[in-house]
């Protein structure tokens, strides 16, 4: 497919880099030769230096042929002009990254004559996974699936754990009669595993696990790590992922503390949220911290700009004892070191932003397929989970799973039949209408049937 980025930050270079990989012709637009010069250098891209919203740039980059174009600037006008021009060119499908709070609002009404097919807010799709993980404080990450009635879930293994040292296969009948499945595995070195029943949980290994909440509820009360709700959040940083989760969290009916270097940002949060106390200072301030009784919060969340800072203070805060604490960080490599350090929940908005654009990508280029309806990052980044929908193009229908041959690196790990969750074994079979949750390891796939190895039936794919 022909895709256009415009902007090359951190969401746009993510992009592209994840996109060239799944072999699709990518063409960047920025104004930035800095940037520009690390795109061509490092990814196997175009280039083209101009304003992604002139007509001149979007031209020379082939926008008139363009199957999809995503607008990721810094400035959200910019964003929604590139797609609006864009379209008038040709382009058939335009995403515009948005993020301020109220053209957010406006944008459910205005898209079609704005010429935007999807907007997407990382700021907002951030908040709403920290609280989520606020509500679920044992899991390191969680995503959902089926609306709500699957639920994927990483944590840590930890000295003492029962499933430590034992395969898979030897667990208790308890494990094995719950409604969930361990459905990847990553080793402190990095190495990432699709566990099979041989797989021995390692103390530091983090475990994904999927299936019903009731199922990973009662997991994590047999491994004694059920926590209480939590009531009270310290934020760092009074950015616009603040002000999307205090807004959550005030109506989920948590005390919310923010405190924000900049006066006339505090004043902006205190008229918009004056549920919320807001203070004004560094909270990189350890005096500040103390003053505040930070560490008294249930949850301490770190959303500033500088990731370094985000990691340290939120290291002290998991010294301190703090229930749950929460990291932003969009460079992958300070995450590993936080993970080895303890602190488990670090979140990327730019990791989330290229999640949901390569599930729109993907569907768009497989719409004859299977339906893809959702795609997460996992294993920082290094896995997927999937979400698709069964349909009569879905092959090797109504034949036992244990007589298919997938591919290295791929579980099927829920299937969903006529409003069933069913955690499948060797019998199970894949039908017409099914949802179909995958975890996939190196592989970008498009189509439920790009998981097999070969196929049992001719092409067809009717039993």
């Amino acid at each position: 497919m022909k895709i256009i980025i415009v902007g090359d930050g951190k969401v746009g270079f993510t992009l592209a880099e994840h996109l060239s990989q799944e072999e699709h012709n990518v063409t960047i637009i920025d104004t930035r030769d800095e940037a520009l010069h690390k795109a061509s250098s490092v990814l196997d891209v175009m280039c083209v230096k101009g304003n992604g919203a002139s007509i001149a740039a979007l031209v020379e980059a082939g926008a008139d042929g363009a199957d999809v174009l995503i607008a990721a600037t810094s400035m959200d006008e910019v964003n929604m002009i590139c797609c609006l021009t864009a379209k008038q060119l040709g382009a058939k499908f335009t995403i515009a990254r948005v993020r301020n709070v109220e053209y957010a609002m406006d944008l459910s009404r205005r898209k079609k004559e704005l010429g935007i097919d999807l907007a997407i807010n990382p700021e907002n799709a951030t908040a709403v996974e920290i609280s989520r993980l606020l509500r679920f404080p044992n899991a390191a990450n969680i995503e959902t699936f089926c609306r709500g009635r699957v639920e994927l879930m990483g944590f840590r293994v930890r000295e003492g754990d029962f499933i430590a040292g034992q395969p898979l296969s030897a667990q208790t009948g308890k494990i094995r009669n719950l409604p969930m499945l361990i459905c990847a595995a990553e080793r402190e070195d990095g190495q990432v595993v699709i566990p099979d029943g041989s797989f021995t949980p390692l103390v530091g290994d983090r475990l994904y696990l999927v299936g019903q909440p009731a199922g990973l509820t009662a997991f994590f009360r047999l491994l004694g790590r059920h926590s209480p709700k939590l009531h009270s959040a310290f934020i760092v940083g009074g950015g616009r992922i603040s002000h999307y989760l205090t807004a959550i969290l005030l109506k989920l009916g948590m005390r919310v503390k923010v405190v924000e270097r900049d006066m006339e940002r505090c004043r902006q949060l205190s008229d918009m949220l004056p549920q919320a106390m807001i203070i004004h200072g560094d909270g990189t301030d350890q005096e500040l911290l103390e003053e505040e009784n930070a560490m008294d919060s249930d949850a301490f969340i770190s959303l500033t700009d500088r990731d370094e800072d985000n990691l340290i203070i939120s290291l002290y805060a998991v010294q301190q004892g703090v229930k749950k604490v929460v990291a932003k960080s969009n460079r992958q490599n300070y995450a590993g070191i936080a993970h080895a350090a303890g602190l488990d929940s670090i979140i990327s908005p730019k990791i989330l932003t290229a999640g949901q654009i390569l599930q729109v990508v993907r569907g768009i280029q497989n719409s004859k397929g299977s339906v893809m309806t959702a795609l997460y990052k996992i294993c920082d980044g290094h896995a997927e989970a999937l979400e698709f929908i069964a349909n009569d193009t879905t092959h090797n229908r109504g034949i036992p799973l244990k007589h298919l041959k997938l591919k290295k690196g791929i579980l099927i790990a829920v299937l969903v039949h006529e409003g069933k969750i069913i955690i499948p074994d060797g019998s199970s079979t894949i039908s017409t209408g099914d949802t179909v949750i995958l975890v996939s390891r190196n592989h970008g796939i498009l189509d439920l049937n790009d998981i097999y190895e070969e196929s049992v039936l001719d092409r067809g794919g009717n039993p």
